[in-house]
């Protein structure tokens, strides 16, 4: 199964080729630092070094942006936010208020407002995270991270893996995506809710025991 292919769609991230070019998507947040450096910088300023934005991008003076790290235009980093290098951020996306993000791409359009965290991660296009919630991205019994996927599991040999949310996938206030989680696009998440495994597109996951269909008119 082709992770990349199944969440996302192609033309909304600069990483698009990158991360689908893998057979398994895993392997990608391995090497996030040398692709970012590799990528021509025509349209970016390096505002310190390491880190480059388009010309548009606002960035509150509170937030701390670590390198290596590259910001679309259009994009707006908030208040106190924390990137903490190894960061792909798209177009047009919301880094917000005390949201901290580390070795992760960040689709165009994808939303991560509010106190969020995002480890070891890739969000879709129009991805949104609500308040609180975060994606867990190593085990307490700190063993390898397994993807639970409907044809099988997959051992992905890291023991840091966060999650890969689909396209316009919603994730409720507080919820946790445990490590490995896999959001389908159009997917949407409930608030306070502990998900681990595989929820395919367009379902909404109550709990982990109650997944229905989502009706999208």
């Amino acid at each position: 199964m082709n992770i990349a292919e199944l969440l996302f769609k192609p033309g909304h991230s600069i990483a698009w080729d990158y991360f689908s070019s893998f057979p398994l998507i895993t392997d990608s947040l391995g090497e996030i630092h040398d692709f970012i450096l590799s990528i021509p910088k025509a349209g970016y300023m390096e505002v310190s070094e390491g880190v480059w934005v388009a010309s548009d991008v606002s960035i509150a003076p509170s937030a701390c942006i670590q390198p290596p790290c590259i910001i679309g235009k259009g994009t707006e980093i908030r208040h106190s936010a924390f990137i903490r290098g190894n960061a792909i951020i798209g177009e047009n996306a919301v880094i917000g208020n005390s949201v901290e993000v580390k070795n992760a791409i960040i689709s165009d359009c994808a939303e991560v407002p509010h106190f969020n965290y995002v480890g070891d991660s890739i969000l879709g296009y129009k991805a949104h995270m609500g308040a609180g919630s975060i994606t867990s991205n190593f085990r307490s019994d700190k063993k390898e991270v397994v993807l639970h996927l409907p044809d099988g599991e997959v051992l992905t040999k890291r023991k840091k893996v966060g999650a890969f949310i689909g396209d316009r996938a919603e994730i409720g206030c507080n919820a946790v995506l445990n490590p490995g989680t896999v959001i389908g696009h159009d997917s949407v998440v409930y608030p306070l809710s502990s998900v681990r495994g595989y929820i395919p597109p367009c379902m909404i996951c109550k709990n982990q025991n109650l997944i229905v269909e989502r009706i999208i008119h």
